[in-house]
């Protein structure tokens, strides 16, 4: 069983999405319901989100993420946050700029990646570690066509470096997650045929539901008994993936 810091549970949680495609677009999409949620439910805060990312729209992207035709040409994170706040009286942030090692992230509570290149990983992983980082939890996401998981972890850095029994993040499991020798580098999809060829239309809703629901249970009632899952959309399955022992 992990326990959240009680600290979190008497302020606003600070999140930060990494990335605003297929996965990030609908983590953002269903992170107000969890807001909502914490709010009317007597937390005092709820959260304050920010979504990052530089791509702009590309007409592929309307195949499958929740943008359209009028918005080509538009940054992903402004058009999706601007929704947000619109449609729910927000006051979120978006950040159109990619991600680097110099990116001054280290004061969110929970950095959420939704990356799709282990390079993308990598970065994530060296700005949230180390003695200027007070980062608590590095929710990573990942997919292939019809398949995903996501894993919640504890980075080592200044806020962490003393707990009792830390989540291990994504490439402490699996190393293999930040290695770059495993990224294709063909680019992104250059059409609607080859979108659809390389991910099945509900697989990134699918793990963000699954991935939502592991991070409404943590900041709702302050605890969690497994810190991840492997999510087959095929067949139908979930499987958590247990807490572990360091």
């Amino acid at each position: 069983m992990h326990y959240l810091e009680p600290e979190l549970l008497r302020r606003t949680v600070r999140v930060l999405v990494v990335g605003c495609g297929g996965n990030g677009s609908a983590i953002a999409a269903g992170l107000p319901y969890l807001h909502q949620a914490m709010l009317v439910t007597g937390h005092p805060g709820g959260l304050q989100v920010t979504v990052m990312d530089g791509d702009v729209i590309s007409p592929s992207n309307c195949v499958r993420q929740p943008f359209s035709q009028s918005e080509i040409g538009l940054f992903k994170a402004v058009v999706m946050v601007s929704r947000l706040n619109l449609f729910w009286g927000l006051r979120w942030g978006a950040v159109p700029e990619h991600l680097t090692e110099q990116s001054k992230i280290g004061e969110f509570d929970v950095v959420i990646g939704c990356v799709d290149t282990r390079a993308a990983r990598r970065t994530i992983r060296a700005c949230i570690e180390g003695q200027r980082s007070r980062v608590a939890y590095w929710l990573d996401l990942g997919n292939l066509a019809d398949r995903g998981q996501f894993i919640l972890g504890q980075p080592i850095n200044a806020r962490n470096r003393r707990a009792k029994s830390r989540l291990r993040i994504a490439p402490e499991i699996f190393p293999e997650l930040c290695d770059e020798s495993f990224d294709e580098n063909d680019g992104p999809s250059c059409s609607a045929v080859e979108a659809l060829e390389r991910q099945e239309p509900f697989v990134n809703q699918t793990l963000a539901h699954h991935t939502l629901g592991l991070l409404t249970t943590l900041l709702r009632y302050g605890c969690i008994d497994h810190h991840g899952a492997f999510v087959n959309v095929t067949q139908n399955r979930a499987l958590p993936l247990a807490i572990s022992p360091q």
